[in-house]
Protein backbone atom coordinates (compact mmCIF):
# COMPACT_ATOMS: atom_id res chain seq x y z
CA UNK A 1 0.00 0.00 0.00
CA UNK A 2 1.26 3.48 -0.87
CA UNK A 3 0.66 6.25 1.65
CA UNK A 4 0.60 8.91 -1.06
CA UNK A 5 0.48 8.75 -4.85
CA UNK A 6 -0.62 10.52 -8.04
CA UNK A 7 -3.74 8.85 -9.47
CA UNK A 8 -5.71 10.07 -12.50
CA UNK A 9 -4.85 13.74 -12.14
CA UNK A 10 -5.08 14.07 -8.36
CA UNK A 11 -3.20 13.28 -5.15
CA UNK A 12 -4.47 10.24 -3.27
CA UNK A 13 -3.31 9.67 0.29
CA UNK A 14 -4.18 7.70 3.40
CA UNK A 15 -6.08 9.85 5.92
CA UNK A 16 -3.95 9.06 8.96
CA UNK A 17 -6.35 10.82 11.31
CA UNK A 18 -8.83 7.95 10.72
CA UNK A 19 -6.41 5.19 11.70
CA UNK A 20 -6.49 2.68 13.32
CA UNK A 21 -10.29 2.60 13.20
CA UNK A 22 -10.51 2.65 9.41
CA UNK A 23 -8.19 3.02 6.43
CA UNK A 24 -9.61 5.75 4.20
CA UNK A 25 -8.04 7.17 1.04
CA UNK A 26 -8.48 10.89 0.40
CA UNK A 27 -8.60 12.22 -3.14
CA UNK A 28 -7.17 15.75 -3.23
CA UNK A 29 -7.55 17.96 -6.26
CA UNK A 30 -6.65 21.44 -4.92
CA UNK A 31 -3.69 22.95 -3.11
CA UNK A 32 -6.01 24.28 -0.40
CA UNK A 33 -7.22 20.77 0.38
CA UNK A 34 -3.65 19.46 0.40
CA UNK A 35 -2.55 22.19 2.83
CA UNK A 36 -5.48 21.27 5.07
CA UNK A 37 -4.47 17.59 4.96
CA UNK A 38 -0.89 18.51 5.89
CA UNK A 39 -1.85 20.82 8.76
CA UNK A 40 -4.31 18.41 10.35
CA UNK A 41 -1.80 15.54 9.90
CA UNK A 42 -3.87 13.49 7.49
CA UNK A 43 -0.50 13.17 5.76
CA UNK A 44 2.66 13.45 7.87
CA UNK A 45 6.21 12.17 8.13
CA UNK A 46 9.19 13.89 6.53
CA UNK A 47 9.52 11.75 3.37
CA UNK A 48 5.76 11.73 2.73
CA UNK A 49 5.67 15.52 3.13
CA UNK A 50 8.41 15.85 0.54
CA UNK A 51 6.34 13.89 -1.95
CA UNK A 52 3.21 15.83 -0.97
CA UNK A 53 5.03 19.11 -1.56
CA UNK A 54 6.17 18.05 -5.03
CA UNK A 55 2.75 16.75 -6.06
CA UNK A 56 1.16 19.91 -4.64
CA UNK A 57 3.16 21.99 -7.11
CA UNK A 58 1.52 19.97 -9.89
CA UNK A 59 -1.91 20.82 -8.43
CA UNK A 60 -0.93 24.50 -8.17
CA UNK A 61 -0.58 24.73 -11.96
CA UNK A 62 1.83 27.66 -11.72
CA UNK A 63 -0.02 29.64 -9.01
CA UNK A 64 2.95 31.11 -7.09
CA UNK A 65 0.84 32.21 -4.13
CA UNK A 66 -0.54 28.69 -3.71
CA UNK A 67 2.98 27.25 -3.97
CA UNK A 68 4.25 29.65 -1.28
CA UNK A 69 1.38 28.73 1.07
CA UNK A 70 2.04 25.04 0.51
CA UNK A 71 5.74 25.47 1.26
CA UNK A 72 4.95 27.15 4.59
CA UNK A 73 2.28 24.67 5.72
CA UNK A 74 4.59 23.13 8.38
CA UNK A 75 7.84 24.83 9.43
CA UNK A 76 10.01 22.17 11.11
CA UNK A 77 10.18 19.40 8.51
CA UNK A 78 12.67 20.35 5.80
CA UNK A 79 11.38 17.81 3.25
CA UNK A 80 8.13 19.67 2.55
CA UNK A 81 9.92 22.81 1.31
CA UNK A 82 12.53 20.68 -0.44
CA UNK A 83 9.87 18.78 -2.38
CA UNK A 84 8.10 22.01 -3.35
CA UNK A 85 11.36 23.57 -4.55
CA UNK A 86 12.44 20.51 -6.54
CA UNK A 87 9.18 20.40 -8.48
CA UNK A 88 8.83 24.19 -8.83
CA UNK A 89 12.25 24.35 -10.48
CA UNK A 90 10.62 22.78 -13.57
CA UNK A 91 7.69 25.21 -13.89
CA UNK A 92 9.22 27.01 -16.86
CA UNK A 93 9.27 23.69 -18.76
CA UNK A 94 5.52 23.10 -18.43
CA UNK A 95 3.16 20.95 -16.37
CA UNK A 96 4.36 17.63 -17.72
CA UNK A 97 7.91 18.43 -16.65
CA UNK A 98 6.68 19.34 -13.16
CA UNK A 99 4.71 16.11 -12.91
CA UNK A 100 7.68 14.09 -14.12
CA UNK A 101 9.88 15.68 -11.43
CA UNK A 102 7.29 15.01 -8.72
CA UNK A 103 6.92 11.36 -9.72
CA UNK A 104 10.69 11.00 -9.71
CA UNK A 105 10.72 12.25 -6.10
CA UNK A 106 8.07 9.66 -5.27
CA UNK A 107 10.07 6.85 -6.88
CA UNK A 108 13.33 8.04 -5.30
CA UNK A 109 11.68 7.91 -1.87
CA UNK A 110 10.64 4.29 -2.40
CA UNK A 111 14.22 3.36 -3.36
CA UNK A 112 15.68 5.42 -0.49
CA UNK A 113 13.53 3.66 2.10
CA UNK A 114 14.57 0.27 0.76
CA UNK A 115 18.23 1.31 1.01
CA UNK A 116 17.86 2.72 4.54
CA UNK A 117 16.21 -0.47 5.73
CA UNK A 118 19.09 -2.59 4.47
CA UNK A 119 21.83 -0.23 5.66
CA UNK A 120 20.29 0.13 9.12
CA UNK A 121 19.79 -3.61 9.53
CA UNK A 122 23.37 -4.25 8.44
CA UNK A 123 24.63 -1.72 11.00
CA UNK A 124 22.98 -3.44 13.97
CA UNK A 125 24.78 -6.46 15.35
CA UNK A 126 23.23 -9.58 16.82
CA UNK A 127 20.07 -11.63 16.39
CA UNK A 128 16.72 -11.45 18.16
CA UNK A 129 17.02 -7.70 18.63
CA UNK A 130 14.74 -5.63 20.87
CA UNK A 131 14.18 -2.17 19.40
CA UNK A 132 12.63 0.94 20.96
CA UNK A 133 11.10 3.66 18.78
CA UNK A 134 9.01 6.82 19.05
CA UNK A 135 6.30 8.30 16.80
CA UNK A 136 5.64 6.68 13.43
CA UNK A 137 8.41 6.14 10.90
CA UNK A 138 6.97 3.37 8.74
CA UNK A 139 5.31 3.36 5.35
CA UNK A 140 2.73 5.86 6.62
CA UNK A 141 5.52 8.42 7.05
CA UNK A 142 6.90 7.81 3.55
CA UNK A 143 5.50 6.30 0.36
CA UNK A 144 6.03 2.65 1.23
CA UNK A 145 8.46 1.10 3.77
CA UNK A 146 9.53 4.10 5.83
CA UNK A 147 12.72 5.09 7.66
CA UNK A 148 13.36 3.79 11.19
CA UNK A 149 10.45 1.37 10.99
CA UNK A 150 11.76 0.34 7.59
CA UNK A 151 14.87 -0.91 9.39
CA UNK A 152 12.60 -2.80 11.78
CA UNK A 153 10.75 -4.35 8.84
CA UNK A 154 14.03 -5.48 7.28
CA UNK A 155 15.16 -7.01 10.59
CA UNK A 156 11.82 -8.82 10.83
CA UNK A 157 12.10 -10.12 7.27
CA UNK A 158 15.59 -11.42 8.07
CA UNK A 159 14.36 -13.20 11.20
CA UNK A 160 16.44 -10.98 13.49
CA UNK A 161 13.69 -9.11 15.34
CA UNK A 162 12.64 -10.20 18.82
CA UNK A 163 10.36 -7.31 19.71
CA UNK A 164 9.59 -3.64 19.22
CA UNK A 165 8.72 -1.40 22.14
CA UNK A 166 6.76 1.49 20.66
CA UNK A 167 6.17 4.71 22.58
CA UNK A 168 2.55 5.85 22.45
CA UNK A 169 3.82 9.32 21.41
CA UNK A 170 1.72 11.97 23.05
CA UNK A 171 -0.11 14.14 22.35
CA UNK A 172 -1.50 12.70 19.09
CA UNK A 173 -0.61 9.07 19.76
CA UNK A 174 1.10 8.37 16.45
CA UNK A 175 2.88 5.46 18.08
CA UNK A 176 -0.24 3.96 19.61
CA UNK A 177 -2.45 4.58 16.57
CA UNK A 178 -0.09 4.21 13.62
CA UNK A 179 3.09 2.36 14.54
CA UNK A 180 1.27 -0.50 16.25
CA UNK A 181 -1.08 -0.70 13.24
CA UNK A 182 1.88 -1.04 10.90
CA UNK A 183 3.72 -3.52 13.12
CA UNK A 184 0.59 -5.68 13.34
CA UNK A 185 0.23 -5.61 9.54
CA UNK A 186 3.81 -6.84 9.10
CA UNK A 187 3.38 -9.48 11.80
CA UNK A 188 6.20 -8.08 13.94
CA UNK A 189 6.06 -8.77 17.71
CA UNK A 190 5.55 -5.55 19.63
CA UNK A 191 4.31 -3.93 22.82
CA UNK A 192 3.13 -0.39 23.47
CA UNK A 193 4.59 1.72 26.29
CA UNK A 194 3.91 5.15 27.75
CA UNK A 195 6.32 7.86 26.62
CA UNK A 196 7.63 8.40 30.15
CA UNK A 197 8.45 4.67 30.51
CA UNK A 198 11.06 4.73 27.74
CA UNK A 199 14.12 5.98 29.68
CA UNK A 200 13.31 3.71 32.65
CA UNK A 201 13.05 0.61 30.47
CA UNK A 202 16.32 1.53 28.78
CA UNK A 203 17.94 1.73 32.22
CA UNK A 204 16.61 -1.73 33.13
CA UNK A 205 18.50 -3.26 30.20
CA UNK A 206 17.54 -5.61 27.41
CA UNK A 207 17.05 -2.97 24.70
CA UNK A 208 19.52 -3.35 21.84
CA UNK A 209 18.94 -0.04 20.03
CA UNK A 210 16.73 3.03 19.83
CA UNK A 211 15.69 3.89 16.27
CA UNK A 212 14.07 7.23 15.42
CA UNK A 213 13.33 9.19 12.26
CA UNK A 214 14.03 12.87 11.66
CA UNK A 215 12.19 15.92 10.41
CA UNK A 216 15.33 18.02 9.98
CA UNK A 217 19.02 17.24 10.54
CA UNK A 218 21.24 20.29 10.95
CA UNK A 219 24.67 20.51 9.34
CA UNK A 220 26.37 19.53 12.62
CA UNK A 221 24.13 16.47 13.10
CA UNK A 222 21.68 17.94 15.63
CA UNK A 223 18.35 16.29 14.85
CA UNK A 224 14.78 17.52 15.18
CA UNK A 225 12.25 14.72 15.60
CA UNK A 226 8.95 14.08 17.34
CA UNK A 227 8.77 15.38 20.91
CA UNK A 228 10.05 12.67 23.24
CA UNK A 229 13.08 11.79 21.13
CA UNK A 230 15.47 13.84 23.28
CA UNK A 231 14.37 12.03 26.46
CA UNK A 232 15.09 8.69 24.77
CA UNK A 233 18.51 9.93 23.68
CA UNK A 234 19.37 10.88 27.26
CA UNK A 235 18.15 7.51 28.52
CA UNK A 236 20.04 5.64 25.83
CA UNK A 237 23.27 7.54 26.57
CA UNK A 238 23.02 6.70 30.26
CA UNK A 239 22.24 3.03 29.53
CA UNK A 240 24.90 2.63 26.83
CA UNK A 241 22.32 1.78 24.17
CA UNK A 242 22.95 2.84 20.53
CA UNK A 243 20.73 5.77 19.53
CA UNK A 244 20.31 5.75 15.76
CA UNK A 245 18.61 8.27 13.49
CA UNK A 246 17.27 6.94 10.18
CA UNK A 247 16.40 9.51 7.52
CA UNK A 248 17.00 10.16 3.82
CA UNK A 249 19.78 12.46 2.66
CA UNK A 250 17.10 15.02 1.77
CA UNK A 251 16.40 15.54 5.48
CA UNK A 252 19.94 16.84 6.07
CA UNK A 253 19.75 20.64 5.87
CA UNK A 254 23.21 22.08 5.27
CA UNK A 255 21.70 25.59 5.44
CA UNK A 256 20.87 25.07 9.13
CA UNK A 257 24.12 25.16 11.13
CA UNK A 258 22.84 23.56 14.34
CA UNK A 259 19.73 22.57 16.25
CA UNK A 260 19.32 25.98 17.84
CA UNK A 261 18.48 27.35 14.38
CA UNK A 262 15.63 24.87 13.77
CA UNK A 263 12.16 26.39 14.10
CA UNK A 264 10.05 24.18 16.36
CA UNK A 265 6.35 24.09 15.56
CA UNK A 266 3.97 24.65 18.50
CA UNK A 267 0.59 23.17 17.63
CA UNK A 268 -1.50 24.89 20.30
CA UNK A 269 -3.40 23.79 23.38
CA UNK A 270 -6.19 21.67 21.89
CA UNK A 271 -3.97 18.63 21.30
CA UNK A 272 -2.89 18.68 24.97
CA UNK A 273 -6.15 19.45 26.76
CA UNK A 274 -8.16 17.01 24.64
CA UNK A 275 -7.58 13.46 23.39
CA UNK A 276 -9.26 12.69 20.07
CA UNK A 277 -11.83 15.40 20.71
CA UNK A 278 -12.57 14.56 24.35
CA UNK A 279 -11.57 17.13 26.97
CA UNK A 280 -9.22 15.81 29.68
CA UNK A 281 -8.21 19.11 31.32
CA UNK A 282 -10.40 21.80 32.91
CA UNK A 283 -11.87 24.47 30.65
CA UNK A 284 -9.45 27.37 30.26
CA UNK A 285 -6.29 25.31 30.87
CA UNK A 286 -3.36 26.70 28.89
CA UNK A 287 -0.69 24.46 27.38
CA UNK A 288 2.70 24.39 25.69
CA UNK A 289 2.73 21.96 22.78
CA UNK A 290 6.04 21.70 20.88
CA UNK A 291 5.57 19.09 18.17
CA UNK A 292 9.30 18.34 18.01
CA UNK A 293 12.46 18.45 20.10
CA UNK A 294 16.13 18.58 19.13
CA UNK A 295 18.62 15.86 20.04
CA UNK A 296 22.21 17.19 20.13
CA UNK A 297 24.60 15.38 17.81
CA UNK A 298 26.81 14.15 20.67
CA UNK A 299 23.94 11.93 21.87
CA UNK A 300 23.52 10.30 18.44
CA UNK A 301 25.44 7.08 17.74
CA UNK A 302 24.83 7.09 13.99
CA UNK A 303 22.71 8.69 11.28
CA UNK A 304 21.68 6.17 8.63
CA UNK A 305 20.68 7.61 5.27
CA UNK A 306 19.98 6.02 1.92
CA UNK A 307 23.58 6.73 0.89
CA UNK A 308 25.80 6.41 3.98
CA UNK A 309 26.24 5.99 7.73
CA UNK A 310 27.30 9.18 9.53
CA UNK A 311 28.77 9.04 13.02
CA UNK A 312 28.38 12.52 14.53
Amino acid sequence: MRTIDWVDGAVELVDQTRLPDECVMLRIETVADLIDAIRRLAVRGAPALGVAGALGVVLAAGDQDAIARLRAARPTAVNLGWGVDQAAAHLSQGQQAVLKAALRIRDDDIAACEAMGKRGADLLEGDRLRIMTVCNTGGLAAVERGTALGVVQTLHERGRLAEVLALETRPLLQGARLTTWELARMGAPHRLIADSAGPYLLAKGGIDAVLIGADRIAANGDTANKIGSYALALGAERAGVPFIVVAPETTIDQATPSGEHIEIEDRGADEIVTIRGRRVAPEGTRAVNPAFDVTPHDLITAIVTDKRVIRP
